[in-house]
């Protein structure tokens, strides 16, 4: 439908380095601003696209590398047009159920761009925030900060999280997503994220150096040289680096569209292979409880500790 597209479009431009004022040059800039281009493409193609199994077609007609971010663009589409539109109002969960189960994360993430679009009540908010998976729900946060920080000021601060009242978590999960977009508004360079995160609270940094760690494992692409220097620049962190890292390789995985670029990644920063870092991701949730109330660690924290705390353990014995 051209209408929505008119009425809720992002323009492409929006996307890139030049419009959004980030730093960076040469190939990997060319990268993370194809993948914007995707994301866009894929946004649209949601919302124009009343046929289900036409709108898969669209999405799979992107290369292979590039898909999950078509697919977090279709989503967030679904995901607002079952916000605005009389009916049907369960777009983003047919196709969460069907064909884009295997981008179950991206899909998640890009329902949390909904968050920050749309102005929602705080009550409608945590409805839709409720509705979803009790674990992978937090991925929507991380969807909010990622928009937050890739869309606002880029300056020398970071967004504070505006949401801390009912949801104690959200703000750690709104600061994973922020991390992510570091790696897009300082193009994967180790030494300005680092004095990014280096001037945020230190108890955001573990959260922040986990976003980064998951941008360059999904988004790509470092070298050698340079996935070494962004291990050196996370300093203390690197259990939260290499867990990020590690849910890029399992993301991946469960799409089948790993690169060798991740693979890479899992090498230096985790020190195992890209199926072996997604294998330890599958079995720190077994036996994990189902702890749903805000008073308590979510589960999703649970998950992410028990990776965390194997790579700690990973770097002891070395040392």
């Amino acid at each position: 439908m051209r209408i929505r597209k008119l009425i809720f479009g992002i323009s492409p431009e929006e996307t890139t380095f030049a419009r959004r004022g980030f730093e960076g040059t040469g190939r990997l800039r060319e990268r993370l601003e194809e993948i914007g281009r995707n994301f866009v493409a894929g946004y649209h193609a949601g919302l124009e696209e009343n046929n289900l199994p036409n709108l898969i077609l669209k999405l799979d007609s992107v290369p292979n590398e590039f898909r999950g971010f078509a697919y977090e663009g279709a989503a967030m589409a679904l995901a607002l047009l079952d916000r605005v539109t009389p009916w049907p109002r369960d777009r983003w969960e047919t196709f969460l159920a069907g064909a884009g189960q295997p981008h179950t994360y991206m899909l998640h993430v890009g329902l949390g761009w909904v968050f920050a679009r749309l102005p929602m009540l705080e009550s409608t908010r945590r409805r839709v925030f409720n509705g979803l998976d009790p674990l992978l729900r937090w991925l929507a946060m991380d969807g909010y900060g990622f928009h937050e920080g890739f869309f606002g000021k880029n300056d020398r601060s970071l967004t504070v999280a505006p949401l801390r009242k009912k949801d104690p978590y959200a703000p750690r999960a709104f600061d994973q997503g922020l991390g992510r977009s570091l790696w897009f508004s300082r193009c994967g360079e180790p030494e300005k994220i680092s004095k990014m995160i280096v001037a945020s609270e230190l108890h955001r940094r573990g959260d922040l150096w986990s976003g980064v760690g998951l941008a360059c494992g999904y988004a790509g692409e470092l070298q050698e040289d340079g996935l070494g220097k962004l291990l050196q620049a996370c300093g203390e962190f690197r259990p939260q680096l290499a867990q990020g890292v590690a849910f890029a390789a399992k993301a991946r995985q469960r799409a089948r569209n790993l690169m060798p670029f991740t693979e890479l990644a899992c090498r230096i920063i985790c020190g195992m292979s890209a199926d072996q870092a997604a294998r330890l991701t599958d079995a720190a949730l077994e036996n994990l409880p189902a702890v749903r109330d805000a008073d308590e660690t979510p589960a999703y924290e649970l998950w992410r500790c028990r990776i965390q705390q194997r790579f700690a353990q990973q770097k002891a014995l070395k040392t």
